[in-house]
């Protein structure tokens, strides 16, 4: 059972303002993790055909009833499974990766290429720090985004209404709404 400071810590707000996770915290939400590893396997290895055995188990993941037109192909992963947000008419292909732990909401009618990626919490870059703590931000995802094949989506993104992410984009910053984002730039943003 979390603590009183983890659900202040767990706050996607909190998280936006640089709070860190550790100690009791980091505890709970790695035994979550493995619960939700658990339920994630069982997931995948159920028959594509067995609708009612899938949508018992995301129910269980994501700790509500689904919304009407979600739709998810296995395999899906994620690791804290009650932070992801989904709305109505949500589509997400195979092979998705959502590591929620500090928020994801997807708004009504977005699609998911196969093997996106969502990731909300990180190390900090100093060696030092790096196993000591996390950090994180939540992602939000407005209506009708459309986000390709591969894309990588950054803690803190806020992606507007129609936009479409490229396949195999990386996605650091906020999209505008009704706007195509593509490409990844890797470069040396400082040396120690």
């Amino acid at each position: 059972m979390a603590s009183d400071n983890f659900m202040q810590i767990h706050d996607p707000e909190l998280l936006a303002r640089g709070e860190r996770v550790l100690g009791a915290e980091f505890k709970a939400m790695h035994e979550r993790v493995l619960q939700v590893s658990a339920l994630t396997s069982r997931l995948n290895a159920v028959p594509f055909d067995d609708e009612a055995a899938k949508a018992s188990l995301l129910v269980e993941i994501l700790g509500r009833p689904l919304p009407a037109g979600l739709t998810i192909y296995p395999p899906f992963y994620t690791d804290h499974g009650l932070n992801l947000d989904l709305a109505e008419r949500v589509f997400i292909n195979q092979g998705c990766t959502f590591l929620d732990y500090a928020g994801i909401r997807l708004g009504r009618g977005v699609m998911v290429g196969p093997k996106a990626t969502f990731i909300t919490m990180g190390h900090p870059v100093d060696p030092e720090e790096r196993r000591r703590f996390l950090t994180g931000a939540p992602i939000d995802v407005a209506d009708n985004v459309w986000i390709g094949a591969g894309a990588m989506i950054l803690p803190g993104v806020s992606i507007g209404r129609d936009a479409v992410i490229a396949a195999g984009a990386v996605v650091a910053d906020d999209v505008p709404a009704s706007s195509l984002v593509s490409g990844s730039k890797a470069t040396v943003r400082r040396s120690w």
